[in-house]
């Protein structure tokens, strides 16, 4: 542990006679990440959706945009083409970056050059070889190689609850992530081996695997688990440190408090990305020395040249300003709307089966502004309240709705949390919330099965009802919605994401979009077109802050009680220092000069 102490001693030591240099260096890629990169791919990717008619990719038309779209496909292959090369560019802007600084020798200029000839070495019969290793590794690789790019790049969370829910299917995510874990510790040094040695990434794979044999990557993982440590008890003690001091000025009269409330969280928003940075430093310095050769320059060292860095420091100073004056309005609390509540599948806290009456009824006492629900097909062609394209899981019975009868499927009994409820048809289901004044948010299933007139049916019943009762309407399959809202320009129907690939455009009147991969992006794109945006399945009372402070208009959950706390807590505080702390566990504070 001493050795290791002193390693991480001697990195910090660099780190801090280099800080200005490592800062720029770090919150250069980052604003060229926000300002740049981000937007651009995303306006490309938007731009070659609609110029083939596609207003987004799900896995719905993925077969008809194989088989009809070819032109698409070939711009969507350029684009992620031209995204591995980004990406590996901001890999060897960050390593050539280390080494240059840490030997004296730090040129905006040079390191421009050098990294441009790392890229001119990656060879075209590379690229899907790259591709398959960040897929492979990137969840291990991440932790030390992060870039703003690098975290869009996720699975979204609820894949993650599919498969938890499943013992096989847990089983099988546990062995992914130890093989990925291993794969990703036995070849770090891929990178840094290709872009200091320019070697192909074949020959980096096989010396990385080479350098990590006989537990030698045990080393660097004890020094990176003691770093995060370190990190994490350092940030945990600024941050009550911060809190303290805060509810200490809170009782101080007037605008003291205030400006205080001010100072206290633009210094959160720095010193968390200051130690983002010194952690992240450290982190490519541990990888690093595992190469025997890694060398700054054959050249003579001089003194650093910073002509270059001006316009990215300059940035850096209004993205500084902006930071500070979105916490004036945010700790004043302008701008804050209450969002709407939505009980998803019509439970709250497991007081019920899903979907069914009795749980609705209990859920309304705590006042939702929407009831979500879920409605198929029957066999005769009429509507069953029911999320599950199989009955086995809740009923017992092996069967479809297509195989049912509405008579047949509303004798049968739904299980769950310990509750059991009949199942309902829609125009029972329908009736109870008219009787309790409970506005709906109706989420239609498509299945292969459906009749060719199901849509046009379900408005000509249904529409002028729903209409009048406030309901909302989403689905899942972007035709349906499509065909909703040419059958019936006033059904306000919502287009349900579970990936945020582009920017918003469609006929759609919003968007329900799972909160993984959800951003204040798209939310305030959606909001310059007049949708509204609601995120699912949100169940923890952080990521609820984080989605009210990126101005979503409603949540979508299964613990409508604590999402009724939660925005009381949120909305409702006076006190600066609680205001604080909200933010501390809403933002993700390694990006903390971010909007």
């Amino acid at each position: 542990m001493k050795v290791i102490w002193r390693n991480l001693c001697q990195y910090s030591k660099n780190f801090w006679q280099h800080w200005i240099s490592f800062i720029i260096l770090f919150v250069g890629m980052d604003l060229a990440n926000q300002l740049i990169f981000i937007p651009l791919f995303r306006l490309a990717t938007t731009y070659i959706l609609q110029a083939g008619g596609i207003p987004f990719i799900s896995y719905q038309n993925i077969g008809i945009l194989v088989t009809q779209h070819t032109m698409v496909v070939i711009g969507l292959l350029i684009e992620l083409v031209l995204l591995l090369l980004v990406i590996y560019w901001q890999f060897a802007f960050l390593l050539l970056g280390l080494r240059l600084i840490l030997g004296n020798q730090a040129s905006f200029k040079r390191l421009m050059k050098e990294s441009w000839i790392a890229i001119q070495n990656i060879r075209p019969g590379s690229l899907p070889l790259m591709l398959l290793y960040f897929i492979l590794v990137l969840p291990f690789v991440d932790l030390v190689f992060r870039t703003p790019l690098l975290s869009k790049v996720q699975i979204p969370e609820f894949i993650f609850d599919f498969m938890t829910r499943n013992n096989m299917l847990l089983a099988g995510l546990i062995v992914f992530y130890v093989i990925i874990t291993i794969l990703g510790i036995r070849l770090i040094l891929t990178l840094p081996l290709m872009i200091y040695q320019r070697r192909r990434t074949r020959d980096a794979l096989v010396r990385s695997w080479q350098l990590t044999r006989k537990l030698e990557w045990w080393q660097y993982v004890k020094r990176l688990i003691v770093l995060g440590v370190v990190t994490t008890i350092s940030l945990g003690l600024f941050y009550l440190l911060i809190f303290g001091l805060q509810t200490l000025m809170d009782l101080f009269p007037g605008k003291f408090a205030f400006v205080m409330a001010i100072f206290n969280l633009t210094l959160v928003q720095v010193i968390s990305e200051l130690l983002t940075i010194w952690t992240g430093t450290i982190a490519l310095q541990i990888v690093i020395s595992l190469l025997d050769d890694f060398s700054t320059s054959d050249e003579q060292v001089r003194k650093s040249s910073w002509h270059g860095w001006t316009a990215i420091a300059l940035l850096a100073v209004f993205a500084g300003s902006l930071a500070v004056v979105n916490n004036y309005y945010y700790l004043k609390g302008s701008g804050l709307t209450r969002p709407v509540t939505i009980s998803h599948r019509g439970v709250a806290e497991e007081n019920g089966v899903q979907n069914t009456i009795p749980a609705m009824k209990k859920t309304h006492r705590l006042h939702p502004t929407y009831v979500e629900m879920d409605i198929h097909e029957t066999k005769d062609h009429k509507f069953v309240v029911l999320h599950d394209e199989n009955l086995k899981k809740l009923a017992g019975v092996n069967k479809t709705p297509h195989e049912l009868t509405l008579a047949q499927l509303t004798r049968l009994t739904a299980h769950e949390n310990g509750h059991h409820a009949k199942i309902a048809s829609f125009d029972q289901y329908l009736n109870a919330a008219e009787k309790l004044h409970q506005k709906l948010l109706i989420e239609v299933k498509t299945t292969p099965t459906d009749s060719k007139g199901m849509l046009k049916r379900f408005n000509r019943q249904y529409g002028k009802r729903i209409i009048k009762d406030h309901d909302l309407v989403h689905s899942l399959d972007y035709r349906a919605v499509a065909r909703l809202k040419q059958l019936n320009p006033k059904l306000k129907v919502l287009y349900i994401q579970p990936y945020n690939f582009s920017y918003p455009k469609s006929v759609a009147d919003g968007y329900s979009m799972e909160y993984s991969t959800l951003n204040f992006e798209f939310i305030q794109q959606a909001h310059r077109q007049k949708d509204v945006v609601y995120s699912w399945t949100v169940n923890d009372s952080n990521v609820m802050k984080q989605m009210m402070y990126n101005h979503v208009n409603g949540i979508i959950t299964d613990n409508l009680g604590e999402l009724n706390s939660t925005i009381k807590d949120y909305m409702g505080s006076k006190s600066y220092a609680n205001r604080i702390l909200n933010f501390i566990l809403a933002v993700p504070t390694s990006g903390g000069l971010e909007p």
